[in-house]
């Protein structure tokens, strides 16, 4: 269930930024310049989407990939280089 909320959540908030990303989406801006009394551009959406996914997204699914990792497996260490050597013979 655990899984589910988080697999979920990451797709929700990837659908949410990327949806600002699109700029030429059939929106009427003009419902917004009559909630919100300054003007949207698609520029703006755009860097709130960049914003968003850099973070936001980008760090909940580093953190999701990597919880149960060692960084050690992955460092160029002395270990790791015999032990590569070892598998090329």
């Amino acid at each position: 269930m655990k899984r589910l909320i988080i697999i979920t959540s990451i797709i929700s908030l990837i659908l949410i930024f990327t949806g600002l990303f699109l700029k030429n989406l059939a929106i009427d801006f003009e419902i917004f310049n009559l909630i919100i009394d300054f003007n949207i551009t698609g520029d703006q959406l755009t860097g709130t989407g960049v914003i968003g996914l850099f973070f936001f997204v980008f760090p909940v699914f580093s953190y999701y990939r990597w919880k149960d990792k060692d960084v050690k497996d992955y460092m160029l260490t002395q270990e790791n280089i015999d032990k590569m050597n070892k598998s090329k013979k």
